[in-house]
């Protein structure tokens, strides 16, 4: 949504500028007269504007309905990459669903009453949703036009690239990003077909799928497509922000000021980058605009000014080679491991500041630390200084790094596998030093990092290893690392810190599944299980000492009056809802199994912890599917027999 936390501060115009497009769109909407087509496509490449144009159009909105008191936004949703969130269409119809019902009063009762009918709804296809939530309750009002249009706005459609049956497990076999965005087109055209007082402003990039279906036979006639680059003058727009910018930050220099928007060309993504580059109380923005300025005049003049691209990834390319030349190589390998996270989520927390996660890279890579910080520090007009999702400001940067044509000599191609063998060499290492006995390393975020995630970095690093020679040496010379850790004692470790004021999120995935069922070698890994020993090696060192753990945290002598971790908490929830799948209901196997007998030995010696433990077990449940309320029954009325 526009107003959603997760985009704090949303992009907006600067003032003054993309007023053009913006009158084009209040031309065609109107909220009293229904537009002649109901969409209008606005497509752009990368870092034209399209989001701050669709921000600015919520805000717009939003102050004319303060005036009429009645919403003009029917609702509003923003695509995203690299948001698990906002990445896939899963909640594109759900969250409409849920604005409509604010924005739409008369909708109410309707819409309430398609949930009651189906309380199952909402984990239902898209397409049904969509007929049952919205389509069912605007046809119930009847007559609908008197009704003022809302405007609905879909930004970012070429940011949706995973299907909404896509889980974390499955990433990599997510379904093509081209059919996704295609239907999110179809659910789209389904509604705008309906004659309901609603329009649709749809912003993306113009990917060849997408422009083919807009222009498909049926949707000639509801489309009208506007090109963003020839909708007012790009060239006046950027002029007003980089004199406006100039004069916040101090640059009064009608030469530099000139040169600077000529050589953005119309492209705000370049002027802005520039400003963001300048402004740095740790330089003189005059001297640093002019040091950037004469270092794209020197290169090749047809290459900087072919297009508003080159002369941006040109400006990418003087910004890295301002960095201090004996820094480039450890630029490159965070850089590397900052699009990693982005691309294969390390499980670092919303808000997670970039000064704090660099060093535990440092750690984990083997630099010397600050090695980190200190490479990327004139880097921050291109990364965010914490995390919300993804690191860099622009997709445009990671683009230019992944492609060594147009990055050349600081070309990130083709090296992830490279950057999780580091990161999981890194974890191991920190593992191996740690005993029962241990505490002093854990004060170190990167080894609390190693102790909470090894297991994400690990399984990243199996997909993307490859399965000929070289792989299996690579897998076995990792798999006997891992069987020379003390597992146990970094599961009891992992189990007792606290919760609070942690950087990443910690989840126990698949740890005590024994066989090739195991996360380590999980879907299309399980024939290295099959075929490597040190696999089945390494998987049975890690079941039994997490299990081990499990059962060392139970021990009614060791436990005090503090509370559980959620760490531990999830882990137990987790294992025994596992153990359900696996044996099923009151199976022999349970007599056997050392957790469920550890947690009938706890309720005979500490009953108060054990009930304790179960309720905040019942608690971890409560936020999760109802089978795992199902099982922890089935588990704790076995415990419970005497």
């Amino acid at each position: 949504m526009h107003d959603s936390d997760e985009r704090f501060p949303p992009p907006r115009c600067h003032a003054g500028t993309r007023e053009a497009v913006i009158y084009r769109v209040f031309d065609w909407y109107g909220y009293q007269q229904r537009p002649g087509k109901p969409i209008m496509w606005i497509y752009a490449p990368a870092g034209y504007g399209k989001t701050a144009i669709a921000g600015t159009m919520s805000e717009k909105l939003e102050e004319k309905a303060a005036e009429l008191r009645f919403s003009l936004i029917g609702a509003t949703f923003f695509f995203w990459r690299t948001s698990e969130e906002r990445n896939s269409p899963a909640r594109f119809i759900i969250t409409l669903t849920y604005q409509l019902f604010i924005s739409i009063p008369d909708l109410v009762p309707h819409i309430e009453r398609a949930v009651k009918r189906d309380p199952m709804i909402f984990s239902k296809a898209l397409e049904v949703q969509l007929m049952k939530l919205i389509i069912g309750p605007f046809r119930a009002l009847g007559d609908t036009s008197h009704m003022p249009t809302r405007l609905i706005i879909v930004d970012g459609l070429d940011e949706c690239i995973n299907s909404d049956q896509e889980s974390r497990v499955q990433k990599r076999y997510a379904e093509d990003q081209e059919t996704v965005q295609r239907r999110v087109l179809d659910l789209i055209h389904t509604l705008a077909s309906q004659s309901f007082p609603l329009s649709f402003l749809i912003l993306s990039r113009p990917e060849p799928w997408i422009k083919q279906h807009v222009e498909s036979a049926k949707f000639k006639d509801l489309v009208e497509p506007i090109d963003l680059y020839e909708v007012g003058d790009n060239m006046d727009d950027v002029e007003k922000f980089v004199r406006e910018e100039l004069t916040r930050i101090g640059v009064d220099d009608e030469d530099l000021a000139q040169r600077l928007v000529q050589h953005a060309g119309g492209h705000m993504l370049y002027a802005s980058t520039v400003i963001r580059h300048i402004d740095d109380p740790n330089y003189d923005p005059r001297t640093r605009l002019q040091s950037l300025l004469d270092g794209s005049s020197s290169s090749n003049h047809d290459l900087t000014h072919s297009t508003p691209f080159s002369s941006l990834h040109e400006l990418y390319r003087q910004i890295l080679r301002s960095c201090h030349e004996g820094n480039s190589r450890t630029m490159v390998e965070v850089l590397g491991e900052l699009m990693a996270s982005d691309e294969y989520d390390l499980r670092f927390s919303h808000g997670a500041p970039l000064d704090e996660v660099v060093p535990i890279f440092d750690g984990l890579s083997g630099r010397d630390p600050g090695s980190g910080m200190r490479a990327i520090r004139g880097l921050h007009s291109m990364l965010n200084t914490s995390y919300s999702g993804n690191w860099f400001i622009h997709s445009s940067f990671p683009e230019f790094l992944r492609n060594p044509d147009l990055s050349l000599e600081f070309a990130v191609d083709d090296k992830e596998k490279v950057v999780f063998q580091r990161l999981l060499s890194g974890c191991l290492d920190c593992l191996s030093t740690i005993t029962l006995g241990s505490t002093e390393a854990l004060d170190e975020l990167h080894v609390q990092y190693a102790l909470f995630n090894w297991q994400w970095v690990w399984y990243d690093w199996v997909y993307l290893t490859d399965s000929g020679p070289t792989g299996k040496a690579e897998r076995s010379d990792i798999c006997r690392k891992l069987l020379s850790v003390d597992l146990m004692a970094c599961f009891v470790h992992a189990f007792s810190l606290p919760d609070d004021k942690r950087l990443f999120i910690y989840h126990s995935a698949t740890l005590g599944v024994p066989g090739s069922n195991n996360f380590m070698f999980e879907d299309g890994a399980k024939d290295i299980y099959d075929s490597e020993p040190l696999a089945q090696q390494a998987v049975l060192h890690l079941t039994h000492s997490f299990t081990a753990a499990i059962c060392h945290i139970l021990k009614p002598a060791r436990l005090g009056s503090g509370g559980w971790s959620k760490t531990f908490v999830n882990a137990v929830a987790q294992y025994l809802k596992e153990r359900v799948e696996q044996a099923g209901d009151w199976s022999d196997d349970w007599r056997c199994d050392t957790v469920i007998q550890s947690l009938k030995t706890l309720r005979r010696e500490s009953n108060a912890d054990f009930v304790r433990l179960k309720e905040d077990i019942d608690e971890f449940c409560e936020e999760k599917p109802d089978n795992y309320l199902n099982y922890m029954d089935m588990v704790f009325d076995y415990i419970c027999i005497d």
